[in-house]
């Protein structure tokens, strides 16, 4: 048993409980950098130690986390979130009836399309249970001095009594992030000096006490809460005449404003208003001067870049399953030639020569590590967004749904506590850990989100997250055409080749090959 895997089996223990074999075989890739443990995550949670409510309101009597009903009610903090979720789900009913006027939509299986009922946001019987604590320094390039963020993530849950006593629990599709800054800037140490992100990098990498993960172990400041994320499974239409299976994702973010003291309806990072963008020629022009702009198009290239609020969207509705080609995953408004429905198809955003040219300036500059095409640039403008990456290598519209540790036998649980997405790149977030704690200056950059960025390890290799049975891969490294300069290092291990899995001219699936 390694170090890093006593110590969190010690912190479990210590909480009086145990870590299971699904600790066991998944600390290997989140060491340091998440925390995933069924057992430690339950204790956590019953114990009221790291509950939204003891967190948003430390000073309460109360021992006991709380329900729904009561958190958006008690908490002035979470005040607006009730209203501004019931804005969009009006202006999503809205939209289906114009798109699919003859099909019916409502909560219940009696309806075509089956909406969330938003009952539950108000009732005395769900609330939302702590599914995983995610280091996320890896985003320091947004804010150098708060070091990143660290998530905390909450799935809903409603509780109903049974008829012979005790209680059945059942996960519903939603998630609550609570996002905090990775340290508060006036936070000291033993010895009266400030905590430094290399400090903070090396507790997560000790896997030490969770108490010294959040916050060092006081309750978070203000001046420590960045922002809420939720995630709702909005909709299921099962497939008809008009359309195949579908279930639509909603994406809100809630950023903390200090001096009100209250969370406020926010745009989404990256998430490019494609319907206003398109509607407005001013818009359009600066859009595209901006992102070609040669710093810009470096950081874009990076996986790095933050584009302008006039740019961005308060709200994105992801739909499932997508395609594995760019073109499948944001196709609306034609943010490029030749692609999408809407208005932007005939004046769209990008032309291929608008692309070619940047990229030709850009790699004489020696700017380009990912971006080689078209193709490339067009996938990168998608997986920027909140809705595209939730779009690539999800489970549905989640990356992180969280170990259902309520079930009798979670570490025999057939649900994985993530997505491929979010595993594959464990190994880059680890990186940049570890330079932090080494007091380096860290390489933020990040490959697509199809592919993970493996820096040089090998600890994916063979795996569904890089070149093994499942992972995403280039059809023309396969055979099938000529090779796209974005995607030639997506191959697949020995004994397996590219197959097409979808209607995509370019992405795959590696496969065993067969004769």
């Amino acid at each position: 048993m390694s170090r890093a895997l006593r110590i969190l089996v010690a912190a479990a223990v210590l909480l009086g409980g145990t870590v299971s074999l699904f600790a066991a075989e998944n600390v290997p890739l989140t060491r340091g950098t998440a925390i995933i443990d069924p057992d430690l995550l339950r204790n956590l949670d019953h114990s009221d130690s790291l509950t939204i409510s003891r967190l948003l309101w430390p000073e309460r009597n109360a021992d006991f986390p709380l329900t729904t009903d009561l958190l958006f009610s008690s908490l002035s903090q979470l005040k607006d979130i009730p209203s501004a979720i019931d804005a969009e789900f009006d202006r999503y009913i809205i939209g289906q009836k114009a798109a699919y006027p003859t099909e019916t939509i409502g909560v219940g299986e009696g309806f075509d399309v089956q909406l969330f009922d938003r009952a539950n946001l108000k009732s005395r019987d769900t609330r939302f249970v702590l599914a995983g604590i995610v280091n996320r320094m890896d985003r320091a390039y947004v804010s150098e001095e708060s070091c990143g963020e660290i998530r905390l993530i909450y799935r809903l849950v409603r509780f109903e009594s049974k008829p012979e006593g005790g209680k059945t629990a059942t996960r519903l599709p939603m998630t609550f992030n609570l996002v905090m800054k990775a340290r508060d800037a006036r936070q000291t140490d033993a010895s009266g000096k400030p905590v430094t992100c290399a400090e903070v990098a090396r507790r997560w990498l000790d896997n030490g006490d969770w108490q010294g993960l959040i916050g060092g172990g006081i309750s978070p400041s203000d001046a420590m809460l960045d922002r809420i994320e939720t995630n709702i499974q909005i909709s299921i239409a099962p497939k008809s005449a008009l359309h195949d299976f579908r279930s639509d994702y909603l994406l809100k973010v809630f950023k903390y404003n200090a001096a009100a003291k209250t969370f406020e309806e926010s745009t989404l990072e990256n998430q490019i208003d494609r319907d206003r963008i398109a509607a407005d020629d001013a818009l359009r022009r600066d859009f595209k001067a901006w992102l070609l702009a040669p710093e810009n198009l470096r950081e874009f290239d990076r996986g790095t870049v933050l584009i302008p609020e006039k740019f961005l969207a308060k709200a994105a509705v992801v739909p499932t399953p997508a395609g594995l080609d760019a073109s499948g995953l944001q196709p609306e408004f034609g943010m490029m030639q030749g692609e999408g429905k809407g208005e932007g198809k005939d004046n769209p955003v990008f032309t291929d020569n608008d692309v070619v040219g940047a990229l030709k300036q850009a790699a004489a500059r020696g700017d380009m590590q990912n971006i080689r095409s078209v193709a490339g640039f067009q996938r990168r403008l998608n997986d920027v967004t909140c809705a595209g990456c939730h779009q690539t290598r999800g489970i549905g519209g989640f990356h992180f749904p969280g170990v259902d540790w309520l079930a009798d036998n979670p570490s025999n649980s057939t649900i994985v506590p993530a997505s491929p997405h979010f595993f594959g790149d464990q190994v880059r977030r680890r990186d940049i850990l570890t330079a932090f704690a080494a007091g380096k200056r860290p390489d933020f950059s990040r490959g697509f989100a199809s592919r993970p960025q493996t820096r040089g390890s090998q600890e994916l290799a063979g795996t569904e997250y890089q070149d093994g049975w499942g992972a995403h891969c280039s059809l023309q490294n396969a055979g099938s055409g000529t090779s796209d300069r974005s995607f030639t290092s997506w191959s697949c291990a020995k004994g397996l080749t590219c197959q097409a899995a979808a209607a995509s001219s370019r992405i795959g699936m590696c496969f065993i090959k067969t004769r």
